[in-house]
């Protein structure tokens, strides 16, 4: 039941790596230069945007490749070991990394006067989402640390 249950989740990894990855490689660079055709003073941000963009795909992608890790680590019986403590330090140190991008882009939009509110949106939703897969990442890793913490002393005491 649990090889089902880590298989359905690898599986959703991997369809969201591979959406993620279409979607910047055919539909951004298209939909960012159509925004550029129509707004004619924004025309010189359109490669700062997608660098930003494709900045954070970085430590998506490295995230994605740490939470399967983690589900390979639970269904070799793994969960409560080291190694999955550092796959979850490194899934919220990428997600805190993708705040901060976002953050900055948007704050070099904010400065340069051209922060659309459509585009203002869509980044607070990136850095609010972020920060809670971050944030939930620390709650589980703490979890997970005082858990092994617990392991290591009952076996000591047996």
């Amino acid at each position: 039941m649990l090889r089902r249950k880590t298989a359905f989740l690898k599986l959703a990894i991997a369809m969201i790596g591979i959406t993620a990855l279409i979607l910047s490689i055919f539909w951004l660079p298209g939909f960012v230069t159509s925004r550029a055709a129509e707004y004619p003073d924004y025309i010189s941000l359109k490669y700062p945007v997608l660098i930003v963009v494709y900045t954070t795909s970085i430590p998506f992608y490295i995230a994605l490749y740490q939470s399967y890790k983690l589900l390979q680590y639970i269904e070799r019986k793994h969960a409560f070991s080291d190694f999955a403590v550092a796959s979850l330090k490194r899934i919220k140190q990428c997600a805190v990394a993708i705040a901060i991008i976002y953050a900055l882009g948007g704050a070099f939009l904010g400065f340069q006067s051209v922060l659309l509110t459509s585009i203002a949106l869509i980044g607070a939703v990136i850095i609010f989402a972020a920060f809670t897969v971050a944030i939930f990442a620390a709650v589980l890793q703490e979890l997970l640390t005082h858990a092994l913490e617990i392991k290591s002393e009952n076996d000591l005491t047996v």
